[in-house]
């Protein structure tokens, strides 16, 4: 059984996910007008729930969650649209729920990733490139660049595994 805390969280994060899930599939896009509102929203629960300390721990959230996805997009694999949103639910899950909730988006970005390679018949050249951003971690190797495909139906839309990803670890790991 959720918490009312959890239940309250939930509640707001099912919508933004529907809203997210069909900009981001559709136009590979997240508005900035829904983000901003997520921020706005996350802020004020936390502030009403929990008063200056939990305005502060929502505010922690969002910046931690900003930081983890920046430095996937300055590697290239996030677009900056994916960064403000999740630092955006940072700010409704707080600072201690950062960390779960990242692990459990890259669990279901990769989950997507790997139903978006298979179904568009890109899985062997995209392990391939993965292999080559692994070899390029080493010492004395060179990271590799890759352009964003012509075809939007090649990317990943980031914004339906952060959404999702959130949910879930909200359901899972909210005391």
């Amino acid at each position: 059984m959720l918490s009312p805390t959890a239940t309250l969280f939930e509640l707001f994060l099912v919508p933004l996910a529907v809203l997210i899930i069909y900009h981001d599939v559709r136009y590979r896009r997240i508005p900035n007008a829904f983000v901003l509102a997520t921020l706005i929203s996350g802020l004020s629960i936390n502030l009403a729930l929990e008063g200056w300390s939990g305005a502060l721990n929502s505010l922690g959230g969002c910046i931690l969650a900003f930081i983890l996805m920046f430095i996937l997009h300055v590697f290239g694999a996030m677009g900056a649209g994916d960064v403000k949103l999740f630092a955006a639910i940072g700010s409704i899950i707080g600072a201690q729920l950062v960390l779960p909730t990242f692990v459990v988006v890259v669990l279901t970005g990769g989950l997507l990733a790997l139903v978006t390679t298979l179904r568009s018949g890109v899985f062997r050249t995209t392990m391939i490139r993965v292999l080559q951003i692994l070899v390029g971690l080493l010492p004395g190797w060179q990271m590799p660049k890759f352009s964003v495909p012509a075809d939007r139906r090649l990317t990943i839309p980031y914004g339906a595994a952060i959404t999702i990803g959130a949910i879930i670890a909200t359901a899972i790991f909210h005391p």
